[in-house]
């Protein structure tokens, strides 16, 4: 059995490409079914879609990376000599420490981040809901989940940390001169846009307007940080009354097209507007960004103002990779283990074997009316003799080579103290 990753993020491919590869939550179960269908149902895959990457996780008994690939390739309606530059492929260890690096924020636009945790964790729990998650996963990522855990409490790895919401922030006060005279509008009410929110709440600014698919999530986000909402299909029209856009939404297509910015604009009367769109695909049409007065950036574009800020991270690294590692060979020698339980069990099932035919053996010289002493001790004798047969036999064997080999086993197996 092996572990394999197929994955492009962040660092190996441009958000134009990853957003083609960003599986919606609703298209997730049906992808791991078609998946799982292209290899056969023997094989375990989970697939973790975030706004920062898009990693496939298969188990087996061989890897299949040139299958994953195609079929990931179909799915972005992508060439595969296109898709192949862009990605990376693991294998084996390398495919297991990739994965509890990125359980452990180590592989993150923000290094320590906690909210790639809870987003592995939902996939392995969907995979599992799936059936498409069996031993060898689940027990790779249930300890990656641990060790994220002993990084977390044993390293500074997250003390230091900046978000994309505080990265918002500190782009938007370069534009701004104070953000209490602002307007912002937040459109989407997930769990990044509830961060956003927070963040730009406590600058205080004149007004906060949340817009949302699901009236009840936008409501329920806005009473908590006295803000007002408005229906997702008025943005548009109503995108002229702010100085502030944050955007993260699941939509497949753009919500803000360059059409409707450009009448923002003129209404506006050249004042500017500074947008943040965190979504992958993403919400804002990507024009906006050659649009004068517009200040838009992307999840890709808040890496240099992250990036300032991690190099006081850096020393807890190197204690971070420690606990990885170990964490990592334990799952290799786990792994390796497994591939010798066919043995173990053919070896189990020989013993019991011999220990029925002695025990059968010692039943009829009972019956026979042999004394219980006699009867043990041809029982114990018979079991010892098939014992010895095998390590007596290659002890014995013609080849020196393989008696010196048999001589070493013999020590290590009954000898040994």
């Amino acid at each position: 059995m092996t572990v394999w990753t197929l994955g492009l993020n962040h660092r190996t491919a441009p958000i134009e490409l990853r957003e083609r590869f960003s599986f919606a939550s609703e298209q997730l179960e049906q992808s791991l079914r078609t998946l799982r269908q292209r290899f056969d149902t023997h094989k375990e895959v989970a697939i973790l879609s975030t706004c920062n990457r898009t990693e496939i996780y298969c188990a087996g008994e061989a890897a299949s990376l040139p299958e994953t690939l195609s079929w990931l390739a179909e799915s972005g309606r992508t060439k595969v000599d296109l898709l192949q530059n862009h990605t990376y492929k693991l294998e084996g260890i390398a495919s297991a420490r990739h994965a509890f690096r990125v359980a452990s924020g180590l592989d993150s636009m923000v290094l320590g981040e906690s909210q790639i945790l809870g987003q592995l964790k939902d996939a392995v729990r969907l995979a599992a809901d799936t059936g498409a998650l069996g031993t060898t996963l689940n027990q790779m990522f249930q300890r990656s989940f641990a060790v994220a855990k002993e990084v977390r409490s044993n390293t500074e790895i997250g003390a230091h940390s900046i978000s994309m919401a505080a990265a918002s922030v500190r782009l938007a006060s370069r534009i701004f001169e104070n953000i209490k005279d602002t307007n912002i509008l937040f459109i989407g009410a997930g769990e990044m846009t509830a961060l956003c929110v927070t963040h730009f709440a406590a600058k205080s600014p004149r007004g906060i307007t949340i817009a949302n698919r699901t009236p009840a999530r936008a409501s329920e986000l806005a009473a908590a940080h006295g803000a007002k909402t408005m229906a997702l299909a008025d943005i548009e029209t109503r995108l002229a009354e702010f100085d502030i856009v944050v955007s993260c939404t699941a939509s497949p297509v753009p919500l803000l097209r360059l059409a409707a910015v450009k009448a923002a604009l003129r209404h506006r009367k050249c004042r500017p507007i500074f947008m943040v769109d965190l979504a992958v695909p993403r919400d804002i049409a990507p024009e906006v960004k050659n649009l004068q007065d517009v200040y838009l950036y992307s999840v890709d574009d808040l890496t240099t103002v992250i990036n300032n800020a991690q190099s006081q991270r850096m020393g807890a690294v190197v204690n971070a990779e420690v606990i990885i590692d170990e964490g990592v060979q334990k799952f290799m020698a786990w792994l390796s283990s497994r591939n010798h339980v066919p043995m173990i069990q053919q070896l189990n099932a020989q013993a019991d074997g011999w220990r029925q035919a002695e025990l059968a053996r010692a039943r009829k010289r009972i019956e026979k009316g042999q004394s219980i002493d006699e009867v043990l001790e041809g029982l114990s004798v018979g079991l010892m003799k098939k014992m010895l047969n095998g390590p007596l036999r290659e002890l014995h064997h013609p080849e020196a080579i393989q008696r010196r080999k048999a001589l070493e086993a013999v020590k290590q197996m009954f000898l040994s103290t």
